[in-house]
């Protein structure tokens, strides 16, 4: 651990330990917040600010509208070169808000009218200045368009719609104590610290609490997609990469740990599920086997492969993206895009499944111009299996932020789903305190040095 990091967490206990659990949902980055009275990063003035539109009432949600209402929100992107640096200010600069009290809770059964004057509205109003979403000289007053565009701005600041209304959702979140905020931005700079990743001109990011894909180019995040990413109890891992190409109309090998639970599960209630999935059973050297000839007992270790063919049933869509790794996950499309409409996005078995996916392979091969999206299109439309190699490889970063800071200074929360925040520092706070214990003891003096 580096003394550093170990200040900011000594000033952050010093400021409290009380953690509540988060309770927002996931979502898309958020715009700048209003300037404040100096206690976070100051920015631009909430007048000039764009305030984040709540979702349009329209009755089809399409995968381009969803990617480009994400993209129009910031394209600032969650991960650069100098995430690590302004984390580690964020920490700060809320370990001073700590100090001088941080911010007022508001009661559970408060109510909040657009146009109504409540009990609650002037501590709603201080809520907000004091996390630099409503600016110093709006501290008084009904609840008005100002205050409604400020608690837009906190909203989308921690993955919430932005409807500027007080959801029990928003309440929760603001009441998160700025402790528990603290120990997001703590944990968050300490696994970047351990992250390896060489930037290129281009790459991709995907930030698994948020569930959203980024692509990057020239420190501008051209591209913003929503991902699903893995269950609380099969997460995605974190993890530096390459792509090193585009698959259409892809096969799917799945996984022996679901071949052995999953698929023997569904064979032995129903034996034509294989068939009904356009699923095959093949050995070692990838030849047919008689599905009627496995153990599907599930108390062994799958000894042959399954196979699902490629087709509009796919588990995998129509594109993957390979990306070798230790891990073996990959980023692909799904035949259940209905999805991605969701705001909860935690239900793979650690694979990213992508929102317009075609977009970004698009993207991905733009270097090579026979692979326009028209002619992505075309080629899916043949439902032939083909692999296409990247010229040139794009690196590609997996991470776990539930806080950080982009370039205009808007600090993002979001909820810590696979609960990795406490579990991190506590084992941080092992280690400073063995190391403490070490400096004390004529055997391992050497190892405090």
């Amino acid at each position: 651990m580096s003394k550093r990091h170990a200040v900011i967490i000594a000033m952050g206990l010093l400021a409290g330990t009380s953690a509540l659990a988060q309770t927002e949902t996931t979502g898309q980055a958020g715009p700048k917040p209003a300037a404040s009275a100096g206690t976070v990063p100051a920015a631009a003035n909430p007048a000039s600010t764009a305030v984040p539109k709540a979702a349009a009432a329209t009755p089809v949600s399409t995968a381009e509208s969803r990617s480009a209402a994400a993209l129009a929100i910031t394209h600032e992107p969650t991960f650069d070169e100098g995430t690590a640096q302004r984390i580690k200010d964020a920490a700060l600069s809320y370990t001073d808000l700590a100090v001088r009290g941080g911010w007022p809770a508001i009661p559970a059964d408060a109510k909040f009218v657009l146009g109504a004057q409540g009990a609650n509205d002037e501590l709603l109003r201080k809520r907000l200045i004091v996390s630099g979403d409503l600016a110093t000289d709006k501290a008084s007053g009904a609840f008005d368009q100002d205050l409604a565009d400020a608690v837009k701005r906190f909203q989308a600041r921690h993955g919430l719609a932005p409807t500027g209304t007080m959801t029990p959702r928003t309440l929760a979140a603001m009441n998160v104590p700025v402790q528990k905020r603290i120990k997001q931005l703590e944990a968050s700079l300490e696994r970047l610290e351990n992250t390896n990743f060489g930037f290129g001109q281009r790459y991709v990011v995907v930030n698994i609490p948020a569930a959203f894909a980024e692509a990057v180019e020239n420190d501008v995040a051209v591209r913003r997609y929503r991902v699903i990413v893995g269950k609380t109890e099969k997460p995605s891992p974190t993890l530096t990469a390459q792509i090193t190409g585009v698959v259409l109309n892809p096969t799917w090998t799945v996984p022996s740990s679901i071949a052995k639970t999953e698929i023997s599960a569904h064979m032995r209630k129903d034996p034509t599920y294989l068939s009904r999935m356009h699923m095959e059973v093949l050995d070692g050297h990838d030849n047919p086997i008689d599905p009627h000839s496995v153990d599907w007992s599930g108390t062994h270790t799958p000894n042959f492969t399954v196979r699902q063919q490629n087709g509009t049933f796919n588990a995998l869509g129509a594109v993957k993206i390979d990306m070798p790794n230790s891990y073996s996950v990959y980023m692909h499309d799904t035949n259940q895009r209905n999805l991605f409409s969701d705001d909860y996005r935690f239900d793979s078995h650690g694979c990213s499944r992508v929102d317009n996916v075609r977009d970004l392979a698009a993207w991905l091969l733009k270097d090579q111009p026979k692979w326009t999206r028209a002619a992505i299109d075309t080629e899916i439309a043949t439902g032939q299996h083909l692999e296409v190699a990247m010229a040139k490889k794009v690196p590609v970063a997996w991470i776990y932020l539930t806080a950080w800071m982009t370039k205009d200074q808007t600090i993002q929360f979001r909820n810590d789903v696979y609960n990795q925040d406490e579990q991190l520092l506590e084992a941080t706070a092992e280690e400073a305190a063995f190391f403490s214990n070490a400096g004390d003891h004529p055997l391992t003096a050497h190892m405090a040095q």
